[in-house]
């Protein structure tokens, strides 16, 4: 049976806002087993983690890019398992017992959780639906989806690109193409309404879907951080 202790990893950048609601919001999860934070800051003033009130909480710095910050995270992380979340992103009550559930199977490298929007706004149900849709068929899911792996495992294949943007995708199509199995919980993440209510539902879904596609299609991942920066400004 392999051991229960997470390392959670949270990638920040201009999060002070958020970060209190959320390290107090995993705090309280049960677990039977440990588990400790590591917040990684990649702000040219780490702000984030200069206004972190906890004391229990690694605060590191790394390049900004959610790739180098992820592995900065894992490289100081003690648990046996690396649990990577989003700022905005709440876990389920269960969400720790559930991810050391899954891995306590050999054959199960890694997951994810499926993923909810905070809203009551139909339209994110839709795309809820959508996403989960998209899991199941293509076993990738996205960084929103507080992906989970085996640290000895993450370590071997060689952790996250160090790539503009996708590298969550391009990473679970390594784990994929590599013939390895994930699980994929039944419980959803909560994650923040902020980006769609920013850029409008509408145009934000289909620049996601537009960034995937020409990523699929083998447009450079730095081309499309341009992309996405231009997209997003303002």
């Amino acid at each position: 049976m392999k051991a229960c202790g997470i390392s959670i990893v949270i990638p920040v950048f201009q999060e002070a806002y958020t970060i209190n609601h959320t390290l107090d919001h995993l705090i309280d999860l049960p677990f039977s087993g440990r588990f400790d934070i590591i917040v990684v800051d990649a702000a040219p003033s780490p702000t984030t983690i200069g206004a972190i009130r906890r004391t229990d909480v690694a605060k590191i710095t790394a390049p900004r890019g959610r790739g180098p910050q992820m592995n900065r995270g894992a490289a100081a992380a003690a648990g046996d398992i690396l649990l990577f979340l989003h700022a905005d992103t709440r876990l389920p009550h269960d969400a720790l017992e559930s991810v050391a559930a899954a891995l306590r199977s050999p054959r199960i490298v890694g997951g994810a959780f499926h993923l909810g929007i905070a809203s009551p706004n139909p339209l994110f149900r839709v795309i809820e639906g959508a996403v989960s849709l998209r899991t199941r068929l293509t076993r990738i899911p996205y960084g929103d989806q507080a992906l989970f792996f085996d640290r000895r495992f993450f370590r071997r294949i060689g952790g996250f690109s160090d790539i503009g943007i996708m590298e969550d995708v391009e990473l679970m199509r390594r784990v994929k193409k590599g013939g390895h199995r994930i699980r994929i919980l039944p419980a959803r993440v909560r994650t923040s309404p902020r980006r769609w209510q920013r850029e409008g539902i509408v145009n934000c879904t289909l620049r996601n879907w537009l960034l995937l596609t020409r990523f699929y299609l083998g447009t450079p991942p730095d081309r499309l951080a341009c992309h996405y920066r231009a997209a997003t400004a303002g």
